[in-house]
C-alpha cells in the first residue's frame, strides 16, 4: 500500500494545481449564491442615481456621478465593507463636471474617469460628450485632469474601459450622432500622456453602445449592448497582445449547454475567478433580475440558481457593479417607471472549482487504458476499443447487448479455463493494455459517426467540425444526421434531441436539399419534416426549386415538395412550436451514472473494494479514470481476487463517508453529511483526483456546520486521521465556546492528549469578543455550486512527514 502512495506522489495528475494550501477559517460564513439587500445610501449622503459608475478599492465601493432624473451628479461617495455604512468622500483638485454615461476604473491606488455625457438636463443646454481624462488618487482624495498631447479620441459616452498591462483602453460608445467601434490606448505610467489608436483585427464587434465589459485571462469580454438592427447576445473577445477580436462561438457544439442570455443594454458584468457574472439590463421590452454566468473553462452559460433566502433585486438597468473579494456589490439604476433606485445588494460569489468529471472520462477513452469491450463497427467490422461501465450507463440497447456477449464470453472463458487446467493451452500474462476479449457488433453503424457518439458517452459533448470548421456544410451536417440515427438506434434520447437542434439551426439553401434526401433515406421524419418546411417558405422556396440540385433530386421527393407547397399543414401555436423545438428531453451524464451506480451497475463490476468488513461493487475504469491512484495500481498489477482494501492515509473511512467519495468519483457528487467531510478531506490528496473540488466542498461544509455540540467529536476524529488542520479549527471553537464544550459528557470522556491539547489551545490563544457562529449554515449541492477556483489546497504530503 505505502508503495502504491509513493507511486501517486510522483504522478499526480496536476501537481500544481494540488499541492497549494487550503486552510480551514472561522465564520461567519455567508451562504453561497444569496442576494442580500445592504444599507441604503441616504439622500443627505448622495442622491438616488443611474448611469453611474462603480469601482471596487481596497475594502470599498466608490461611486461617481451619474443624474438622479432631473441633474446631472460629479459626486464621489463610498461604501465602506466592513462598517457596512456610506460616506461622503471629501477631496481636493477640482473634480470631473458633473455628467453621466462615463466610464471609472481603477490602477493601482488611482482611479481614473474618462468621458461622458454633460450639461444641463431640465434646461436642456450645454449638453454634450466629453474626452477629458481626470484621476482620483485614493491615498490623499485628490482629483488631477489629465492634459494630452496629440490625437485624441473623439468625444463619447456609454462606451466600454477597462485596464491592461499599465494601460487604458477605450473602446465603442456614443458621440452624439453615431454610435462607434473604435479602440484608444493610452499608457498610465510614465510623464508621457498621448493617445494611441489600436488597430484592431479579427471579428469585431459591431459599433455599440451601453455595454460593459470586463477583463479575464488577457482578455477583454464584451457581451451584447445598444447595436441598433445589429443588436445581438454574442461574447466578443479582444486579445491585449495581438488586438485580435474573435466572437465566443460554441453553437457548433452538441452538448447540454444553456442558452446565452437574451440580447441586452444597460447592463452589468463582472470577472471573478474563472467565471462571467451578468445581471440587470433592458432585454427588450423586459427589465430581468435573473443572474447568468459564464464558465470561461467550458464555455458555458448558466442561469444561477440563488439561494432560497435570498433578496432578489429587482429588475433594472443603468446600475453599476464591483466585485470586493468573494462578493458582487450592484448599485442604483433605473428601475420600474423610471425610478431612480439608491439601494445597495451583495452578492456572494461562489469560487468552487470546477467539475473534471468529464474532463476525466474524456481522458482514459483518449488513452484506451483498461478498455473491456471491443466493438466491431460497420460492415468492414471496424475495432473501437471502450469500456463496458460507460457504454452500459449511457445507453440500455449497449446495456443488453453487453449483457449478451458476456454471457457467451464467460461461457468461453470458462473453456479456456478447462483447457489451462488440462494442460491443453498456454496461460497468458494480464495487462492493463492487453486487447479486451469480450466483443460487440454493431454493423449498423458508421465508424466516423460511432466515434462521435463514443466522445459523447464519455463527455457529454460532440464537436462536429472538428474535421470541417463550416457547422452547415453538406458534409457536417449529413454527419450529424448519422449521428442521430444512431441516437435513435442506441436510445440515447438527449444525443438524438441536440442532434435535432442542430441541424434545425444549420439548415440554409446549401445543404437543405442533401439534408432532405439523407432524411428520407434514413427514415428521420422529424429532420424532414423541418427541411420541407424550410423550402417551402416564401423566401426559400423559388431560389431552391431554381437550383441544380433540385433538378437531380429524385421524383417522389419533388412531387412531396411541390404537394407540400400547395397544400401546407396547419401551423402549430407559437406556443406548442416553441417548445417543441427548443426542448431536450434525455438524462445527461451525471444522470446515467447516477442510475448505473445505484442500480444495475454491479452486475458488471470487474472489481470490489473492502471497506471495513464491506464489500462494494465498483468498476476499474471508472476508478482509473478519476484517481491516479487507482491508475497507478491497475497498471502495476491485478489485486488479489479482485479485491482492493480502503483506506485515506492511515484511516480506513465509515462506509457512509466511502458511498460518498464513490458517488463523487461516479457522478460528481458533493452533497454528503458533515462526518463524510472529515474523513475525506485529504481523499483528492491521497488519491490523486484531478483538481481539490472533493476538498473546497468538504472545507466548507465542515466550517459551515462544525458546532459546539458536536466539536468533540470532530476533535477525536481529526485527531485519529492526523488531520492538523481540522484540529486545530476544532480546538480554536473549542476555546471560543469553552463554556458551552465544558458541560457536556463528552469532553468527560476525552483521552489526557486531547485534554492536554485543548489545555494548551486556552493558554495560548486569547479570547475573542465575537464567538464562532452557533448555527450551522446549509452547503450549497454541487449542481448550483459548480462554480469555487482551485485555490486554497492543503500541503498535507509536507506536513505528514
Amino acid at each position: 500500500m505505502h508503495n502504491i502512495a509513493k507511486m501517486i506522489t510522483e504522478q499526480l495528475r496536476n501537481p500544481n494545481e494540488l499541492d497549494i494550501s487550503l486552510r480551514m477559517e472561522f465564520g461567519p460564513f455567508e451562504t453561497i449564491h444569496k442576494w442580500k439587500r445592504m444599507s441604503e445610501c441616504y439622500e443627505f449622503v448622495g442622491a438616488r442615481r443611474s448611469k453611474h459608475t462603480a469601482v471596487a478599492y481596497k475594502d470599498a465601493i466608490y461611486v461617481f456621478g451619474g443624474d438622479n432624473g432631473k441633474s446631472m451628479l460629479n459626486d464621489l461617495i463610498r461604501f465602506d465593507i466592513r462598517e457596512k455604512s456610506w460616506t461622503k468622500t471629501g477631496c481636493m483638485g477640482s473634480p470631473p463636471a458633473p455628467r453621466y454615461h462615463h466610464s471609472a476604473v481603477v490602477h493601482r491606488s488611482s482611479m481614473f474617469v474618462f468621458g461622458g455625457y454633460t450639461g444641463d438636463i431640465l434646461a436642456n443646454s450645454n449638453l454634450t460628450n466629453k474626452n477629458d481624462l481626470f484621476e482620483y488618487k485614493f491615498p490623499n482624495a485628490q482629483w488631477v485632469q489629465w492634459k494630452f498631447t496629440g490625437q485624441e479620441p473623439v468625444p463619447r459616452s456609454a462606451h466600454g474601459a477597462a485596464v491592461y498591462d499599465d494601460k487604458l483602453w477605450i473602446f465603442a460608445g456614443y458621440d452624439g450622432n453615431a454610435r462607434l467601434n473604435d479602440m484608444w490606448t493610452c499608457n498610465l505610467v510614465g510623464e508621457n500622456h498621448q493617445w494611441e489608436k489600436v488597430e484592431q483585427k479579427g471579428e469585431c464587434p459591431p459599433t455599440c453602445c451601453n455595454f460593459p465589459v470586463a477583463v479575464a485571462r488577457n482578455k477583454m469580454f464584451v457581451f451584447s449592448g445598444q447595436s441598433g438592427a445589429k443588436i445581438t447576445n454574442a461574447l466578443f473577445q479582444f486579445d491585449f497582445e495581438t488586438h485580435t477580436w474573435s466572437r465566443v462561438c460554441t453553437e457548433h457544439l452538441l452538448r447540454s449547454a444553456g442558452p446565452a442570455p437574451a440580447r441586452r443594454y444597460g447592463h452589468v458584468m463582472v470577472h471573478h475567478a474563472r467565471h462571467l457574472y451578468v445581471f440587470g439590463g433592458a432585454a427588450d421590452s423586459t427589465l430581468p433580475s435573473d443572474l447568468h454566468c459564464y464558465d470561461l473553462d467550458t464555455q458555458m452559460w448558466s442561469v444561477l440558481q440563488v439561494a432560497t433566502d435570498s433578496q432578489v433585486p429587482s429588475g433594472r438597468l443603468f446600475h453599476a457593479g464591483a466585485v470586493v473579494g468573494d462578493a458582487m456589490y450592484v448599485f442604483g439604476g433605473t428601475v420600474d417607471n423610471n425610478v431612480r433606485s439608491g439601494d445597495l445588494y451583495r452578492f456572494q460569489l461562489s469560487n468552487y472549482p470546477r467539475c473534471t468529471l468529464h474532463d476525466d472520462f474524456g481522458r482514459i477513452l483518449k488513452s484506451q487504458q483498461f478498455c473491456d469491450v471491443t466493438l466491431l463497427v460497420g460492415a468492414e467490422e471496424t475495432p473501437v476499443l471502450a469500456h463496458q461501465a460507460m457504454l452500459a450507463a449511457r445507453s440500455q440497447y449497449l446495456r443488453t447487448k453487453i449483457k449478451l456477449y458476456a454471457l457467451i464470453a464467460r461461457e468461453s472463458r470458462e473453456e479456456l479455463l478447462r483447457r489451462i487446467e488440462a494442460g491443453e493451452e498456454e496461460p497468458t500474462e494480464f495487462s492493463y493494455k492487453s486487447q479486451p476479449q469480450l466483443v460487440v457488433r454493431l454493423p449498423e453503424a458508421t465508424p466516423e459517426a460511432f466515434r462521435m457518439i463514443l466522445n459523447y458517452i464519455y463527455t457529454d459533448k460532440i464537436d462536429p467540425t472538428e474535421k470541417d470548421e463550416d457547422p452547415a456544410s453538406p458534409a457536417t451536417m449529413l454527419l450529424v444526421m448519422e449521428v442521430l440515427r444512431l441516437a435513435l438506434r442506441l436510445k440515447i434520447p438527449r444525443l438524438r434531441g441536440l442532434c435535432a437542434r442542430y441541424l434545425r439551426a444549420n439548415l440554409c439553401y446549401g445543404n437543405v436539399l442533401q439534408a432532405l434526401h439523407a432524411a428520407h433515406q434514413a427514415n428521420l421524419s422529424c429532420i424532414k419534416e423541418y427541411c420541407l418546411r424550410f423550402v417551402v417558405k416564401d423566401y426559400n422556396f423559388t431560389p431552391i426549386v431554381m437550383s441544380a440540385e433540385f433538378e437531380q433530386m429524385e421524383q417522389q421527393l419533388m412531387v412531396e415538395v411541390i404537394r407540400r407547397r400547395q397544400q401546407p399543414p396547419a401551423k402549430l401555436p407559437a406556443a406548442a412550436q416553441h417548445d417543441s423545438e427548443e426542448e431536450i428531453i434525455g438524462t445527461n451524464l451525471e444522470q446515467d451514472m447516477c442510475v448505473f451506480v445505484t442500480s444495475g451497475g454491479a452486475e458488471l463490476a470487474d472489481v470490489r473494494l473492502r471497506v471495513g468488513f464491506s464489500l462494494r461493487p465498483a468498476h476499474r475504469s471508472i476508478l482509473a479514470a478519476r484517481a491516479a491512484y487507482f491508475e497507478a495500481m491497475f497498471r502495476s498489477f491485478s489485486p488479489q481476487d479482485n479485491i482492493v482494501n480502503i483506506q485515506i492515509c492511515d484511516t480506513i473511512p465509515s462506509e457512509e463517508a466511502f458511498d460518498s467519495l464513490l458517488r463523487y468519483m461516479y457522478y460528481g457528487d458533493t452533497n454528503m453529511p458533515t462526518e463524510d467531510s472529515l474523513y475525506l478531506f485529504q481523499a483528492p490528496i491521497y488519491y490523486g483526483f484531478t483538481n481539490n473540488r472533493l476538498q473546497v466542498f468538504c472545507k466548507h461544509n465542515l466550517q459551515s456546520n462544525v458546532s459546539p455540540d458536536n466539536v468533540v467529536a470532530i476533535l477525536q476524529a481529526a485527531d485519529r486521521m492526523r488531520a492538523a488542520d481540522i484540529k486545530e479549527y476544532a480546538l480554536k471553537m473549542i476555546v471560543h465556546h469553552f463554556e458551552l464544550v465544558a458541560h457536556q459528557d463528552s469532553i468527560r470522556t476525552l483521552a489526557q492528549p486531547l485534554l492536554v491539547d485543548i489545555i494548551c489551545a486556552l493558554a495560548e490563544e486569547p479570547r475573542h469578543d465575537t464567538p464562532l457562529p452557533l448555527h450551522p449554515r446549509s452547503l450549497p449541492s454541487s449542481s448550483s455550486g459548480d462554480t469555487l477556483a482551485d485555490e486554497d489546497y492543503i500541503r498535507y504530503r509536507t506536513n505528514r512527514s
